[in-house]
């Protein structure tokens, strides 16, 4: 394979993660329906919505899902810097910045979908399902892209590097913990335990969401394909120009 020039390299890193934010846009507006679906939100994201929502009820400082996922990506990034010290590689700084993209892309969604207001059980179930099934895609295409890991991977791969427990066995202990500390906000913050933060949809999302990964995982060949494709913009650009100047005459 013939080594890839200064130029290609840089264009090659900026697709990738042009493509990563892509995934990133599709996990978190999978997020943000299941949360819409008022049947529990996803693990990663129950104790942030039980913060911004007890914040917005002025029980916390007030800050949105979004801001509040931010501050927990970064206590996951600080815990890997203590957990693995000289063998943290600190390329996986790169982390909050993706970090950082997920919370504010979770904020955006919740804007752009702010319409949704359902009352029929039956209509919530299938945003529900909906939500999972893109939060599932969008996952299978951000591992796929190769790049750092989320923080919360990042953490359980951090732990599993110093104590050999396998990463499975991890995730779902941290997702786990999560879900429980939700609940616990939930008492504390509101003196009940809120469905809509962590419900029947929170379990189903726990399970689902990794059935879709299973099934489409297999069917990805062509965003491989997309992912290697080394684009020359210039190009494309002037080819789609010609093409379309040679249509209109």
């Amino acid at each position: 394979m013939a080594k890839l020039s200064i130029k290609e390299r840089i264009i090659s890193f900026l697709w990738q993660h042009l493509l990563l934010l892509m995934s990133l846009e599709l996990m978190t507006l999978g997020v943000v329906l299941c949360i819409k679906s008022d049947l529990g939100s996803s693990a990663i994201s129950a104790l942030p919505l039980s913060c911004s929502l007890a914040g917005a009820e002025g029980v916390i400082p007030p800050m949105t899902i979004g801001g509040y996922t931010i501050i927990m990506n970064l206590i996951f990034v600080m815990a890997q810097v203590l957990i693995l010290r000289r063998r943290f590689n600190p390329l996986q700084l790169f982390q909050l910045l993706i970090g950082f993209c997920f919370g504010w892309l979770l904020d955006l969604n919740t804007m752009l979908t702010s319409f949704f207001d359902l009352d029929s059980l039956i209509a919530k179930t299938l945003l529900l399902v909906a939500g999972c099934s893109v939060m599932g895609f969008g996952i299978a295409l951000e591992v796929r892209c190769g790049s750092v890991t989320m923080p919360g991977e990042g953490l359980p791969v951090a732990v599993n590097k110093v104590t050999s427990i396998p990463f499975a066995k991890l995730k779902i202990c941290m997702d786990t913990t999560l879900v429980i500390i939700a609940i616990i906000t939930s008492f504390v913050f509101f003196g009940t335990w809120r469905i809509d933060i962590v419900g029947p949809g929170t379990l189903f999302a726990m399970v689902f969401v990794g059935y879709v990964i299973k099934l489409i995982n297999p069917h990805l060949s062509w965003f491989d394909c997309l992912l290697s494709y080394r684009p020359g913009f210039r190009r494309y650009i002037f080819g789609l120009a010609k093409y379309i100047y040679r249509a209109r005459n």
